[in-house]
């Protein structure tokens, strides 16, 4: 569907302001098809319930998002359709649910993948029902008769956080996915020729190029001529097997004065949080702002396919704004773009090292990394 934002007057309008008196942010006493400012209030307060960008248009994410949040549990029969894979937040509340029953149904994002449909399968075996895979009336009764097993906690990113635990303090042989924004055509923010594209593709290869000096396999998720969506990178690094994924982009603003970092993880703002995720967000955005000086922008959960679909932990990181005149011109000297690229190296080494033979932030150099990853070589 085309973009909807203020100003905008037609039935789809009416289907989106419709939604959001369903879900209880906006009074539509009379429906109108008209997109006006209390339809964009509306609307930026859900984008923001749900971690998306908060800018009051409708796109396809913040539509997707509004039909989700519409589906209740047991609203409808749910399966997995490899051709259509179904999503919402009825999804969402089975991927839960299976979770407090102690059943491994993956990261909860609203999609039914194989992985929900096994952990449903393994339910419905357990207690007696019909073995489909499919979760319809029998199986919601069942669900919300039964007492979770576990209380407390996230038990998904307790794995996740285990899975970083028995990985070790060594980079050497970790595989990690780099997504440079955009690619292709889509050259992402451009001001005075300069592009988002060009730029965070030669960010990641200077951050690939650290990485192999350690031992570690970065695998990039696009070259300078194509440009795959959210969901083909994200699929990537499922396939990939990834232990972690660092997405590169610069940042835009209408105000000139927007300038700093910001770094993005999993999170829907309900409290469902990728801890590690956050964990690695925080280690990136400090090691940045201490290297570079960059307004410190902070650390925020967002629901982005990239951060939302990848079976690992993933963050996004916002280095700059392209509108700024002073980010601008930085991002555009390649030794600036060199100190970023030590700084989300150091991170993810901090992230394995679990708080053991640290250093003060902004002090860790490549060549400290490589002589660790020798001494743990020869001790092992």
């Amino acid at each position: 569907m085309p973009l909807l934002r203020r100003g905008d007057f037609g039935p789809d309008v009416a289907e989106i302001r419709a939604t959001l008196t369903k879900l209880g942010l906006l009074s539509d006493p009379q429906p109108s098809q008209v997109f006006d400012l209390p339809v964009e209030h509306a609307v930026r307060a859900f984008q923001q319930q749900r971690g998306l960008i908060t800018d009051g248009i409708v796109g396809p994410a913040t539509y997707r998002a509004l039909r989700d949040a519409t589906y209740r549990l047991g609203d409808r029969p749910l399966a997995y359709l490899m051709t259509q894979p179904v999503s919402g937040d009825d999804v969402f509340a089975l991927q839960e649910r299976l979770l407090e029953l102690g059943y491994d149904a993956g990261r909860p994002n609203g999609e039914f993948g194989q992985q929900t449909e096994q952990a449903l399968k393994n339910f419905q075996r357990d207690y007696g029902l019909i073995v489909d895979g499919m979760c319809g009336p029998d199986t919601v009764r069942a669900l919300r008769q039964l007492q979770p097993k576990v209380r407390g906690g996230r038990p998904v990113f307790l794995r996740e956080q285990e899975r970083v635990r028995k990985a070790g303090p060594r980079l050497s042989g970790k595989r990690i996915i780099i997504d440079p924004g955009h690619g292709g055509e889509d050259r992402g923010v451009v001001v005075d020729g300069v592009s988002e594209a060009d730029l965070v593709l030669d960010l990641a290869r200077l951050l690939e190029g650290k990485m192999a000096a350690t031992g570690m396999e970065a695998l990039l998720t696009r070259g300078p001529r194509n440009n795959p969506d959210e969901g083909e990178r994200a699929r990537f690094a499922n396939e990939a097997g990834a232990d972690l994924i660092l997405s590169l982009h610069s940042d835009a603003n209408r105000s000139p004065l927007a300038s700093g970092v910001a770094t993005f993880h999993y999170g829907t703002g309900n409290g469902t949080t990728s801890t590690v995720g956050e964990a690695l967000a925080g280690f990136i955005q400090r090691e940045i702002v201490a290297r570079t000086g960059l307004q410190d922008c902070g650390t925020h959960p967002k629901t982005w396919d990239m951060l939302r679909m990848t079976r690992c932990t993933a963050v996004r990181i916002e280095v700059g704004y392209l509108t700024n005149p002073n980010d601008r011109q930085r991002l555009a000297n390649p030794s600036f773009r060199d100190v970023v690229a030590e700084g989300i190296l150091v991170a993810v080494k901090r992230l394995y090292l679990l708080g053991k033979d640290d250093q003060p932030t902004g002090t860790f150099t490549l060549e400290d990394l490589v002589r660790h990853e020798v001494a743990f070589g020869k001790a092992r």
